[in-house]
């Protein structure tokens, strides 16, 4: 019969709640994203337009899509580096909190993107916080990598998030220089899975040929 409360199972515990946790608030930051939504939807009565609502809160609207979709993203990189961690020491707990805090604060640059969003400090508020996010979590992932052996399948790879980071921030600096790109920057993260498959190729030819130089002079 196996021991309940040996330190391998308890590791194993604590790790499964602090995940459980990060996802929950995950899940609660997403939906406070639709919560003024929702509040004009109490502004609508009989014999008026909703289409007329809609259309006038546009911009809330627009940050609300663009937010989830943001957030699913981040989230999504999130799970597919913890998926491998097997124990949830202080660093590890610290950075996937710290991460979270993040994710948390993001409603708040959000609700201010319809009324404010052209002002530097609302840019500054949103698309720092998502570069500090995929920051975070490159360092998370860091830390994963820690916790397995080398070549191990679930060893995550930190380029992803990093290559989020640097985005964020070359987005927000191209927004703070070029007001008139608005938000329409952020667009270059569709082109971060094809950054992420170059640098992923280059870094595993040059490994390639390392190993090859290696096996040539031996």
């Amino acid at each position: 019969m196996p021991d309940t409360d040996s330190p391998e199972q308890e590791r194993s515990r604590d790790l499964d709640r602090l995940l459980t946790f990060v996802d929950a608030i995950v899940a609660i930051a997403i939906t406070l994203l639709v919560l003024p939504l929702a509040e004009l939807a109490g502004e609508v009565h009989e014999g008026d337009s909703a289409w007329h609502t809609i259309r006038e809160h546009g911009g809330e609207f627009g940050a609300f899509v663009l937010s989830f979709l943001v957030i699913a993203r981040i989230w999504l990189a999130q799970h597919r580096v913890v998926r491998g961690a097997i124990d949830s020491d202080r660093r590890f707990a610290a950075g996937l909190l710290a991460w979270s805090l993040t994710i948390v604060f993001l409603p708040f640059p959000t609700a201010l993107l319809a009324d404010a969003g052209s002002q530097a400090v609302t840019k500054v508020c949103y698309i720092g916080t998502l570069a500090l996010s995929s920051a975070l979590l490159a360092l998370v992932a860091v830390g994963v990598r820690r916790q397995l052996p080398a070549g191990a399948a679930a060893r995550p790879r930190v380029a992803p998030a990093a290559i989020d980071a640097v985005i964020f921030a070359v987005a927000l600096g191209l927004c703070l220089l070029l007001p008139v790109l608005s938000y329409w920057p952020l667009l270059l993260l569709t082109v971060a899975d094809n950054v992420d498959g170059l640098q992923h190729r280059y870094v595993t030819r040059r490994r390639r040929h390392r190993v090859e130089g290696q096996d040539g002079s031996a």
